[in-house]
């Protein structure tokens, strides 16, 4: 065998933190360099040398303490040792995610010793001289982030292994052939990871559920949710227990509530909704102001403090909204019924309810329990039309009823003033520094069985920004509220952007003729609304709105109150959605406590529950977005002849993203099926430069592609790439 060149001080360097990890990992043992040796099956001269060197240096350096001679065991506390997350690449390489670094710690394969992706993680850091990327080796995985897995199963004669489609995780299951259950030769399934052996290559697992055959619709859209562990149905005895719940109006509980059931009151929600969790009340004073009410559904009333119900909503934390379906957070009982704000029903509310004069100033506001009756349900359409045309009358073709109506006339003067007021509440917003993201929603045209056979782009029109201003008002108003006392309370906060983030933003935009002024934070803003009105219905649209969204920071749920940048708000909180938001179930009874006297609750209880809300948000979040992939990947397979316009939406080294036109689905074309040149990655350009013809393929460039490849398991497209569209 010949002997590989070697550079000493990287070579010592690996066996210090193999010996590190050795020692780590029996914490309580003293190891000669005899055993270290053993351990790492080096037993030639040369390598034991090294070992006692490396000892020794160890030693001086106070990582490891010499017990008696020859003997070591590792410090207790070492300022090499760091805690933190796995950040995993496609590349089955990683970076290790800590507050203690100003850049993240790249971990080697080799050196991530079974952590999987977003594990919390004990790791020894090197490599930290200046102007050097820090290096870093497990040490001890502290905490596995998730061990539910869902992939396909690929059974052998004794034994079984599982590979998922997450390019994030790395390696497949090993299933024992007493633990596949009932699963068959290319079922897809769920598996929990059990035990992962020193020496094992892969994890050892056994299958939980069998989830159906791949690419069956059931199959997948479980798979979803499986996958981020979410449910799909409640267990028997939570939804015997919410059958089992009085839902009846009764007097003596009226008797305790403010009546707003003569008050004008009316609700405005998608054509497809099935819950009305807020509606808007309307009334004009002697004075000339207008007594405006946001009511939202009192799901705290019926979801009680303790109970198996409760439990189950605070794990779920949130609906999920899949292109198909919706796991709702509340058993239909609540959700769809008894808590949902229908026309011609009497219901409890909790209301915000303000004294707003001409100028859309708020000049009184009142907090509390209410008892509401809906004169009127109608959809975000119709409320569009009155709107517009300032008519009372509701066409056939955007009725919700199937056919024409007349609205009364106090609904449509309370309809046009609401929205006069909510269009001076958001210019007041825009001109304190808030941003407009009116991003484009892609939404599916279903047949009955579920197959998309169309799609659309859900735009939000003044409708819309009715609602959205007024509950942006009730959800500003209870947080600035308890905000001001000094109490406990669950805000919703957003943190600035990251200025980093929006320098990388400019440097793509500036290719369009765009620019982010960076003076001040209130300039950054003005600038970023800008640039989402001048790309409104230009080619580049999406691609700028969704670099933009990725430039903030994510909103998440605190008891530290930093604001809300992106609303430009001091106070902000979620108040408006308690059927489908576990957050606004806390709201409201913590707004209710307050306004009984009580004191400040404990605010370490309430963060423990704010970082699961988000947590809970985000895996919601991710789980509507593969929905979203599956659902535009099932779409094109049945457009694969068809030539396509797209835009090219990202550059890498490996080739272009492009997104259609027509249906913002997004595919690859791999630069080396790229036919009419040789092409190389222009990192600067974000662009592909053809050898010869010096073409170039950059962002926002148009293309005309084809379906090559629709994998529905990967929710993956690949597009044949045609030709650019000059």
């Amino acid at each position: 065998m010949s002997k590989i060149p070697r550079k000493l001080g990287k070579k010592e360097k690996d066996f210090s933190g193999k010996i590190l990890k050795i020692l780590s990992q029996n914490a309580n043992r003293a190891f000669n360099y005899k055993q270290i040796g053993a351990i790492l099956e080096l037993n030639d001269t040369k390598s034991r040398n090294e070992i006692i060197k490396d000892l020794k240096i160890l030693a001086s350096q106070k990582k490891i303490i010499e017990t008696e001679p020859g003997k070591y065991l590792v410090k207790a506390i070492s300022q090499d040792y760091y805690e933190g997350t796995i950040d995993m690449t496609s590349r089955k390489t990683a970076y290790f995610i800590c507050p203690d670094f100003g850049e993240d710690v790249f971990i080697p394969t080799n050196n991530l010793n079974h952590a999987l992706d977003k594990d919390k993680v004990k790791v020894y850091v090197y490599n930290r001289r200046k102007g050097k990327r820090p290096e870093g080796e497990v040490i001890e995985v502290v905490e596995r982030n998730k061990t539910e897995f869902v992939g396909v199963i690929d059974i052998q004669k004794n034994f079984a292994f599982v590979s998922t489609a997450n390019p994030k995780m790395y390696t497949d299951i090993f299933i024992p052939k007493d633990k596949i259950g009932e699963a068959e030769q290319g079922d897809v399934v769920l598996v929990n990871i059990e035990d992962w052996p020193k020496k094992a290559d892969s994890p050892f697992g056994s299958v939980l559920k069998v989830l159906g055959k791949p690419g069956e619709h059931n199959t997948e859209i479980h798979a979803i949710l499986a996958e981020y562990g979410l449910p799909y149905d409640f267990p028997i005895e939570v939804e015997v227990f919410a059958q089992k719940i009085d839902t009846s109006i009764q007097e003596s509980e009226i008797a305790n509530r403010r009546d707003m059931r003569d008050t004008l009151t009316f609700t405005i929600d998608p054509k497809d909704a099935k819950d009305f969790d807020d509606a808007l009340s309307f009334k004009k004073l002697e004075n000339g102001n207008y007594e405006i009410g946001i009511h939202i559904a009192d799901v705290s009333f019926y979801l009680q403090e303790g109970t198996i119900l409760d439990d189950e909503a605070y794990q779920r934390g949130t609906s999920v909204y899949l292109v198909d379906r919706v796991v709702p957070m509340l058993p239909e009982v609540l959700s769809n019924f008894a808590c949902s704000l229908r026309p011609n029903e009497e219901k409890y509310t909790f209301s915000a309810i303000f004294e707003i004069n001409e100028k859309a100033q708020v000049i009184n506001q009142w907090f509390g329990r209410t008892v509401i009756y809906s004169d009127q349900r109608f959809a975000y359409e119709e409320a569009q039309q009155i709107i517009e045309t300032k008519g009372n009358v509701i066409p056939q073709e955007i009725s919700i009823t199937g056919s024409e109506y007349v609205v009364k006339d106090e609904i449509v003067q309370a309809t046009l003033k609401l929205d006069e007021l909510a269009k001076i509440l958001r210019r007041k917003r825009m001109a304190e520094g808030a941003i407009s993201f009116d991003k484009v929603e892609v939404k599916f045209n279903l047949n009955e069985e579920a197959e998309p056979i169309g799609v659309f782009f859900k735009v939000s029109k003044d409708a819309n920004h009715l609602i959205e201003e007024f509950m942006l008002l009730a959800n500003r108003k209870v947080a600035e509220y308890i905000g001001k006392q000094k109490k406990t309370f669950v805000y919703r906060i957003h943190d600035e952007p990251d200025e980093s983030k929006l320098m990388s933003l400019q440097t793509v935009i500036s290719k369009f003729g765009y620019k982010i002024n960076f003076r001040d934070k209130n300039e950054i803003s003005k600038s970023l609304n800008t640039l989402l009105q001048d790309v409104q219905g230009k080619k580049e649209q999406n691609m700028v709105d969704t670099l933009t969204i990725r430039t903030m920071s994510k909103a998440k749920y605190s008891t530290e109150n930093i604001g809300h940048y992106g609303l430009a708000f001091d106070y902000y909180s979620h108040f408006t959605s308690p059927i489908r938001r576990y957050p606004d179930v806390m709201v409201h009874r913590l707004l209710q406590f307050y306004l009984d006297g009580g004191k400040s609750v404990s605010q370490e209880d309430y963060e423990e529950k704010c970082v699961h809300s988000s947590t809970m948000e985000g895996l919601a979040t991710n789980a509507e977005r593969d929905s979203i992939k599956y659902m535009q990947v099932k779409y094109m397979q049945d457009h694969k002849d068809e030539e396509f316009l797209g835009v090219i939406s990202g550059v890498t080294e490996w080739g272009i993203y492009v997104e259609i036109v027509s249906n913002k689905c997004e595919g690859m074309c791999r630069i080396r099926e790229i036919k009419d040149d040789y092409y190389t990655f222009d990192e600067k350009q974000y662009a592909l430069v053809g050898a010869v013809t010096k073409n170039l393929l950059q962002l926002g460039d148009e293309v005309i592609v084809k379906v090559k490849n629709a994998d529905l398991v990967k929710k993956q497209l690949d597009f044949h790439f045609i030709r650019k569209n000059e």
